[in-house]
């Protein structure tokens, strides 16, 4: 079984060592050995890792991907272009392809996907999502017989140990991504898992995969967590919660259809992913039969990232060698994906008062005003430090926008701070 690899950085590198030391127990589980034919790298003289044969090394990735001595393609460049035409490519010719590339499938996951079905051969990408964790395949297999309900995760390890430095040393959060920085944990432009587009195209993936439904990275809300303040941490702490940056894909209980969002929120220290620390990523399924399912580990890094990349490897493979294809895509629900304006929802909302009569009852009527319940208040200091926090009941994302944006020009509030979605549970 002849592969060819395209990138070879650190992922790249990882899946070329794995290839040769595991290269007897892979022929086993295969059935014949895999050998790696080509590797396209944008600057073949390049002086590279040991493991490396030069011989292989070529810069034109088209003319590697058809050749006739290729039977399998592996990508692990990223971005979206020049991949999407590589990957058409190699699936036009009927070549299976393994990617560990979220950007493209989140964006053009449908066109693939019709290209693999035409072929009639294989497009898998567990190393999409979640490194070495193994979560596509059982979503995408295990679960085919259930429904299910919610999946809720940590899907990107950046901003999860800038969260966790906050919560845990009280550093505010240029402290925290500086510190990320130093380790390794965050690029030199942090812009796309700060901001949230990392996450945001994990969960478009899994979305896909949990309801049937084809969705895109446009069709995900998104927030960074650059806005969260060493006081939301603090106040998420006064009440049993840990501020996260959550990746939520949910069925809705009041129409037919489906939300997908990242953004930070509060969850109960009590919650299984609350004790996800640092670096690592979780991710949290709630199906009708099989109940709650938690899949946790690595969920970056060369050597995790090329273990699950081996794995699909070893699993097309065996499919090419008996002639049969695995699991395609499944988009027959074709359910719509709600705004966020329509999504259900609670706020957490600390509010600097005026220290005088009446305040509480000004407050209250803007919620009343948007129909949106108050579960729970609490009343702290006095006087310039006098201050309210609330925890609402779920109601549609929009009134629950538009009760906070009446708050700001009340004129017994003098500020809006801690304004934070509350997940997984009543805190």
């Amino acid at each position: 079984m002849n592969l060819a690899l395209l990138g070879c950085g650190v992922v790249g590198t990882e899946i070329v060592r794995l290839l040769r030391t595991s290269a007897d127990d892979l022929a086993a589980r295969v059935g014949e050995p895999l050998r790696l034919v080509g590797i396209a790298v944008r600057r073949p003289e390049r002086v590279r890792d040991a493991a490396i044969d030069p011989a292989l090394l070529t810069g034109d990735a088209a003319a590697l991907i058809v050749r006739d001595d290729v039977d399998l393609v592996i990508e692990v460049v990223g971005g979206i272009d020049p991949a999407r035409d590589w990957l058409l490519a190699a699936l036009n010719a009927g070549k299976p392809v393994v990617t560990a590339n979220k950007a493209l499938l989140a964006s053009h996951g449908a066109m693939l996907h019709d290209a693999a079905a035409a072929a009639g051969t294989d497009l898998y990408y567990e190393a999409a999502v979640g490194g070495a964790i193994p979560l596509i395949r059982p979503l995408r297999e295990s679960l085919a017989g259930d429904r299910v309900r919610r999946v809720l995760g940590i899907v990107n390890g950046t901003t999860n140990f800038v969260l966790t430095r906050m919560d845990e040393t009280g550093a505010s959060f240029a402290e925290a991504l500086a510190e990320a920085g130093a380790l390794g944990y965050a690029e030199a432009d942090p812009s796309a898992d700060i901001d949230g587009y990392d996450a945001a195209a994990k969960a478009a993936i899994m979305a896909q995969l949990a309801f049937h439904t084809r969705v895109t990275i446009d069709d995900v809300y998104r927030e960074g967590i650059g806005e969260v303040t060493a006081a939301d941490i603090a106040s998420a702490r006064e009440l049993g919660c840990v501020v996260k940056a959550l990746a939520v894909a949910e069925r809705s209980a009041q129409s037919e259809g489906i939300s997908v969002r990242v953004h930070p929120a509060m969850i109960a220290r009590s919650h299984p992913l609350a004790g996800v620390r640092e670096a690592f990523n979780a991710v949290f399924v709630e199906a009708e039969a099989a109940g709650q399912l938690m899949f946790y580990g690595q969920g970056a890094g060369g050597a995790p990232t090329a273990s699950a990349v081996l794995g699909d490897v070893v699993a097309v493979a065996r499919n090419r060698i008996a002639g049969r294809q695995g699991p395609g895509e499944s988009s027959y629900a074709a359910l719509p994906v709600l705004p966020m304006g329509r999504t259900v929802t609670r706020y957490h909302v600390n509010l600097d008062v005026t220290d005088k009569t009446g305040v509480l009852a000004a407050v209250a009527g803007a919620f009343a005003r948007h129909d949106v319940s108050i579960r729970s208040v609490r009343q702290e200091g006095r006087g310039d430090d006098a201050s309210l926090v609330l925890v609402t009941h779920a109601a549609p994302d929009a009134a629950l926008s538009a009760t906070v944006e009446e708050l700001r020009g009340l004129a017994e509030v003098r500020a809006v701070s801690g304004v934070l979605r509350v997940e997984g549970g009543e805190p």
